[in-house]
């Protein structure tokens, strides 16, 4: 059975092997054991609250309970660029006009911008290729909302994900051939793998202030601008239900959209609900329905198909018991899919 849990030190291991499939373009999960191992660490940390609210950065693993592997991994960082500086491109318009020619164009432009400092962040979302199958990778993102729900005091207002941006199949990114390559002169993966490390002055030394006109750069970099990597795609589409949205801020490396949305009027926020576990066989019509408990220092959540019965939710023993939960104890739910009455 597959349970999502808050990570502990013991994980760093099949962590760092986790993170040698991601490939490139995913910053904040680079296979470096020193980067990993501050993480995990900082992780356990703001399980057990004892670092300050703006520094956690929150880690989950999916872990198939049969063989003790971990077959996923996301997170959620409560607040961006406190401690190091978090850059984007925001994608503004210039107008230039000319009465006495009749002369009228709107340009297009990237402005390299600090706006998204201090918002709460979804990353490092990924999921082993043999799990990528039923509702493992659905269930996966949409845990962390789950978790914002129960501890919405932890986060702040606006809530932020950085999706990976469109990468050629030799693993190239056009955007950053054709606008970062001429500032950083060295390859993609190494100026990520850079970022990754949290050395990150060489971008306010190295790349420009001034607005760039985004119809100087190649067309196949233009055409990428907001775009996300293939196998990003359901990740956009299943935040994008959950109330996130695209607000022309992109990644300056790979220039793949930041989505954007308010804690308050996320879906899992308006429409989870605490509920007392019981013990039991569910009777009738089923649902799938995510349950975590309502432990910051222990966070446990199962996938149940199961039944609710006012405010109980009827749960099995071994469901139960993976969530280090009693009967009679509050869990909070969530419907797995978009109900049609709330659009």
């Amino acid at each position: 059975m597959l349970v999502i849990r808050s990570i502990a030190a013991s994980d760093l291991d099949p962590l760092i092997e986790m993170a040698r499939e991601v490939g490139g373009g995913m910053t904040t999960l680079k296979p470096d054991r020193q980067m990993l191992g501050d993480r995990v660490a900082c992780a356990v940390a703001s399980f057990h609250e004892t670092i300050p609210p703006e520094e956690r950065d929150y880690m989950f693993v999916l872990e198939d309970t049969e063989t003790g592997r971990l077959a996923g991994v996301c997170a959620i960082k409560a607040a961006v660029g406190m401690n190091e500086p978090f850059y984007n491109y925001r994608i503004g318009t210039l107008v230039h006009s000319s009465r006495e020619l009749n002369v009228f164009t709107r340009m297009e432009t990237l402005y390299l911008s600090n706006d998204l400092t201090g918002a709460t962040e979804l990353c490092s979302l990924f999921l082993q290729p043999d799990y990528r199958k039923g509702y493992n990778g659905k269930w996966l993102s949409k845990s962390r909302f789950l978790f914002i729900a129960q501890f919405q005091q932890l986060f702040t207002e606006k809530i932020i994900a950085e999706m990976r941006g469109y990468l050629t199949e030799d693993g190239t990114s056009p955007f950053y051939e054709g606008l970062g390559r001429h500032f950083f002169k060295m390859d993609f993966n190494h100026v990520d793998g850079l970022t990754a490390m949290g050395k990150k002055s060489f971008i306010a030394e190295l790349m420009p202030r001034q607005p760039l006109y985004v119809d100087y750069l190649p067309e196949s970099a233009r055409e990428v601008i907001g775009q996300v990597h293939r196998s990003t795609l359901p990740a956009r589409k299943l935040l994008e239900q959950e109330g996130m949205h695209y607000e022309g801020y992109v990644d300056i490396f790979d220039a793949g959209p930041v989505l954007q949305g308010r804690v308050k009027e996320l879906r899992s926020v308006r429409d989870s609900v605490l509920r007392v576990a019981n013990e039991g066989r569910p009777q009738g019509e089923t649902e799938c329905l995510l349950v975590s408990n309502t432990k910051l220092d222990d966070f446990r959540m199962v996938l149940a198909q199961t039944t609710i019965d006012g405010a109980e939710v009827c749960l099995s023993a071994q469901e139960l018991a993976l969530l280090h939960v009693q009967a009679g104890e509050p869990v909070r739910t969530l419907s797995l899919n978009v109900r049609k009455n709330n659009g």
